[in-house]
């Protein structure tokens, strides 16, 4: 099965969550004039990835922001993955959404792999889910999730079905970076790689674009370069540049799972991603203790 997708390339300004918002409902429809199923647009994309006005001025989910993003999707009649600020009586989390083209919002998942300066933010996340959908089975993560330290976070979404991980993102770099060089090829396409050939599946991480105001990455800046990669490698990517705010087009074929069940094991391992049968002495040699 064919799905066309929109990576929405957002600008996002720090603690200016109306004017965000503003944007990404013209990048919403224009992926559903373009033909999209599905548009992808940034994580925290209502007050800025770590911005101390969120602290205060965060709203629930479901909520005024994600209505609205639920709205764009049903007037639109396209599926958006985004992610929000969620104000919870136990505290904030980053977290991300995925609305149907109704406008029912089918699935959240709250960040787990937490930066270090993130935790003053948002709490640690403490559920994975996936979601049937038109397309098949759907999973969702947030950026960070799928650093190569997180792994197992899409390794469980592949064990779960998914044929598809959305993963709503703000890449940040530091201020003198140009377009001339890329910082994400090794540390975004490594992890996204190996699960996609893994398990059959693509990743499609969408991230921000502009300039960080505020908070502890306050001067460093998001220069996008969002990415679709498959078992194949690359599929599509985004332009590379802090004023890249744009939708970029991209039609990927759902690919039936290649395995279930404890045959996921047998496949990594004929893969030679698995460790050997060896670990567990290895690791009790060094670290356990009767």
């Amino acid at each position: 099965m064919k799905i066309r997708l929109t990576l929405g390339q957002l600008l996002v300004e720090g603690g200016e969550p109306q004017r965000n918002l503003d944007r990404a409902e013209r990048l919403v429809a224009r992926a559903a004039k373009a033909g999209s199923d599905v548009i992808v647009l940034p994580e925290t994309l209502d007050f800025g990835w770590t911005h101390p006005s969120a602290l205060e001025e965060a709203l629930p989910v479901p909520g005024p922001y994600s209505d609205a993003l639920c709205r764009m999707a049903r007037e639109n009649s396209i599926y958006v993955c985004a992610g929000l600020t969620e104000k919870t009586p136990a505290g904030n989390f980053n977290t991300g959404l995925l609305i149907n083209r109704n406008g029912g919002l089918i699935c959240t998942h709250r960040k787990i792999n937490l930066l270090a300066v993130e935790l003053p933010f948002y709490r640690v996340g403490g559920a994975l889910s996936v979601v049937d959908t038109d397309f098949g089975v759907l999973g969702l993560n947030v950026c960070a999730d799928n650093y190569i330290d997180g792994l197992a976070i899409g390794h469980t979404l592949g064990r779960m079905g998914a044929r598809v991980i959305l993963s709503p993102s703000s890449w940040t770099t530091d201020f003198s970076l140009d377009e001339g060089q890329d910082p994400y090829a090794d540390k975004w396409l490594g992890p996204f790689f190996i699960l996609a050939k893994c398990y059959d599946l693509y990743v499609v991480s969408c991230t921000s674009v502009g300039y960080i105001v505020g908070g502890p990455y306050e001067g460093k800046k998001m220069i996008g370069r969002s990415l679709v990669v498959g078992p194949d490698g690359v599929r599509c990517s985004g332009p590379l540049n802090e004023f890249a705010s744009d939708n970029v087009e991209c039609e990927i074929d759902i690919l039936p799972a290649p395995a279930v069940g404890t045959g996921i094991g047998q496949r990594l391992r004929e893969l030679g991603y698995q460790l050997d049968d060896a670990q567990w002495p290895r690791f009790k040699a060094r670290h356990f203790r009767n």
